[in-house]
């Protein structure tokens, strides 16, 4: 199956909901657009990936901030918390276990079960 991702983040304009877009073994490829600071959280058994596809990401941890442009990634590792904020539109891509929480173990409005698009 072929992925377009403009096409894909086409189709939706809320920010911090994630939609599906591909599967591989028992992990999920998931887009969002994001913008404003989410909640400070940490996924306990998961290591975070973040790819900027496009606009600019920071991801605070409580020691430094790392910034990201489009074409860069970070992977946050299990058990740090931190904290994505975005002062414009931003896209991103997330690669993560099937089932993980996007507020970790935070909680509160912003938990949203991940949503698939076709």
């Amino acid at each position: 199956m072929t992925v377009n991702i403009e096409e894909q983040l086409s189709r939706f304009s809320d920010h911090w909901a994630q939609r599906t877009v591909a599967a591989v073994n028992d992990y999920e490829v998931k887009l969002a657009k994001v913008q404003g600071e989410f909640v400070w959280h940490t996924h306990e058994d998961t290591d975070e990936f973040f790819l900027v596809v496009s606009g600019r990401l920071t991801i605070q941890l409580r020691d430094r901030d790392v910034v990201l442009g489009p074409g860069e990634l970070f992977v946050v590792p299990r058990g740090v918390e931190h904290c994505p904020v975005a002062e414009e539109e931003t896209a991103i891509m997330l690669f993560e276990p099937t089932g993980v929480v996007n507020t970790g173990d935070a909680g509160g409005p912003l938990t949203k079960p991940p949503v698939d698009t076709d």
